[in-house]
């Protein structure tokens, strides 16, 4: 959940000013403290509180410190309150040690306990101390900073991403990564370690993404990487990324998540440019010569997953959608003749990662859905499918949606292709969908501003569908909930009439999607039985149908087909809960008790 940038250059530089900006690219990570360490002549200085970056920096004085290495953290809180003694940096009892860390050491109390015993004096709640007063402990008996970081990281368990400067060797970083994200970029007289990609654009597009296991160490000239004692060699691993740092800032508009709605058609243009029919035929063999299909995902990607679950019942294919955190419930199923389809925007979520490992331990294929090159998932995978929609910042995902739908819906029409169905009137569509998407903004977006207005007083809401529309309904809920506050449900439309609809009175506000017109006339219907109740009723409807004129209500999308317009008809929903959370003063980018990437259990 937390975010960590380090860097060491072979001159001082005015370094608290560069790690405050990369800590403000890495907000998104975890925002409830910030703090720096830098190797100065006198030693490490060490500046950090609790609040967001910015106001902790100026309050501090970040811009001021100078030095030529350097680590950096915005922390997501896992333990200990967010409190100025809980932030990160953490130092040993000297003060010479200083560590940043995102992920859980599940064994630091017994840890703890060890060094306490020991005459160590913990400042913190946090599991992360431990590891500056290991390092410290194995350097009194007279070890290296790098033995001894090497031998502290050996008493660990857990989920970490570490970053460590030791005011003895001055010019390393020595850094360590176990299931939580952590790459290098290379530089020209500098070297960097970072949690993620957008981080590091500023200094570097050469990036060396870290696997699980391994450990090291950079200086200005020299990256140094490890793997249960074996150098290994990462020439062949360093990717140069396409991204521009202009990608991964706000462009104008008013936040990330805005401009990310805007971006996309873009995206989508991205994501149907680079379909590989190859991989897609490969992958389509595989689920059609399963014995069982699952399709697995957290969050917005388990609702992405949940386009492609149904849409695989016009095929007569019986898939089992699953929410990766409870994957254990289903581990008596997992068979060598199954195939999971696992569906992660950052690749590094921890649920989807472990219900993976979980299935490919039990023989099952893994098919990875990503946006994230080389990520964890990608790594772990039998096969990959890259969304390539570029790095997406806002924590409420937006881009993460729409590509992965278009993604498998590419995949689904290969599968149709493979069984003698025409599927070129899909493929027709995706190649139409970067457009509709930039419609979809056009004609709705003053729409959702004056809808907005309406929905900001209410204190709950339903959003409405049926088949294929079932999980766009889910989704606008979600980000209704995400950004804004208000409590929103999604339920089959069917299903409101069992309970659900007890709690509608005047002005309630129920979204219906209509992104299915084989359904729409039983959705009418629920529609009906809203209106009675005086509902506000919201349509989201294909343009020109005439449902629309029984709606007062309406957002117009241009119709493609039902597995596309899962895709298109989110758009206006992503809109209207954007500027929802706006009116009611909400920062739409850092929701509150929420991270991008969910990276602990």
């Amino acid at each position: 959940m937390c975010g960590i940038f380090g860097i060491t250059t072979d001159a001082e530089a005015p370094l608290g000013a560069l790690l405050r900006r990369a800590l403000e690219r890495l907000e998104y990570r975890g925002y409830d403290s910030a703090g720096i360490a830098v190797v100065t002549p006198r030693g490490i200085v060490v500046k950090k509180d609790a609040g967001k970056v910015a106001e902790v920096s100026r309050r501090l004085g970040f811009d001021q410190i100078r030095g030529s290495t350097g680590v950096a953290h915005t922390r997501w809180a896992t333990h200990g309150k967010p409190n100025q003694v809980n932030a990160h940096p953490h130092v040993d009892c000297t003060g010479s040690i200083a560590v940043v860390h995102n992920g859980i050491i599940e064994n630091y109390e017994e840890l703890k306990a060890e060094l306490a015993a020991r005459g160590h004096v913990f400042r913190s709640e946090t599991d992360t101390e431990v590891f500056a007063h290991l390092m410290e402990e194995y350097e009194r008996g007279g070890l290296t900073p790098w033995e001894a970081f090497r031998k502290a990281l050996s008493r660990l368990r857990g989920a970490y991403a570490l970053a460590v400067v030791d005011s003895k060797e001055p010019d390393k970083i020595f850094f360590a990564r176990n299931l939580s994200p952590l790459i290098v970029g290379l530089g020209e007289g500098f070297n960097v370690v970072a949690s993620d990609i957008p981080t590091v654009l500023e200094q570097t597009k050469k990036v060396l993404p870290l696997k699980d296991g391994e450990y090291g160490y950079v200086t200005p000239a020299e990256v140094v990487v490890e793997h249960d004692g074996v150098r290994v060699e990462v020439a062949d691993r360093i990717h140069l990324i396409p991204w521009s740092a202009e990608q991964a800032l706000r462009g104008g508009y008013q936040h990330f998540m805005l401009k990310e709605i805007h971006e996309q058609p873009e995206a989508l243009a991205s994501t149907v440019a680079g379909l590989e029919q190859r991989r897609l035929s490969e992958v389509a063999e595989m689920l059609l010569n399963a014995r069982r299909v699952y399709v697995v995902g957290a969050g917005t990607s388990y609702y992405a997953g949940l386009v492609f679950q149904l849409g695989l019942a016009e095929y007569r294919i019986a898939a089992l959608p699953l929410i990766s955190s409870e994957y254990a419930t289903y581990e008596g199923l997992f068979d060598a003749d199954d195939v999971a389809v696992a569906v992660s925007q950052s690749g590094e979520t921890i649920d989807t990662i472990k219900a993976a490992r979980a299935m490919r331990e039990r023989g099952v294929k893994v098919v990875a859905v990503t946006n994230v090159v080389a990520s964890t998932l990608a790594r772990e995978s039998d096969a990959v499918l890259y969304t390539r929609a570029g790095p997406e910042i806002g924590v409420a995902a937006t881009k993460t949606f729409t590509t992965q739908v278009a993604l498998l819906a590419a995949l689904h029409a290969q599968i149709g292709k493979a069984l003698g169905v025409d599927v070129e009137p899909r493929m027709d569509g995706l190649k139409r969908l970067p457009d509709v998407a930039r419609k979809a903004i056009e004609l709705n977006e003053g729409s959702a501003k004056e809808l907005a207005e309406r929905l900001k007083n209410s204190q709950s809401a339903y959003y409405l569908s049926r088949g294929l529309g079932m999980p766009v309904a889910l989704e606008g809920a979600l980000k209704m909930k995400e950004i804004a506050y208000i409590h929103a449900e999604a339920y089959p439309a069917g299903e409101s009439k069992h309970g659900p609809i007890a709690l509608v009175e005047s002005r309630f506000p129920v979204v219906f999607v209509f992104s299915d017109p084989s359904l729409k006339d039983k959705l009418l219907n629920n529609v009906a039985e809203m209106q009675a109740r005086d509902a506000l009723i919201i349509g989201v409807v294909p343009r020109g149908d005439d449902a629309a004129r029984k709606l007062r209500h309406v957002f117009e999308i241009p119709h493609l087909d039902p597995l596309l317009n899962a895709a298109s008809f989110a758009i206006p929903l992503q809109l209207l809960a954007y500027y929802t959370a706006v009116g009611l003063g909400r920062d739409p980018d850092k929701p509150r008790n929420l991270a991008k990437t969910v990276t602990v259990e």
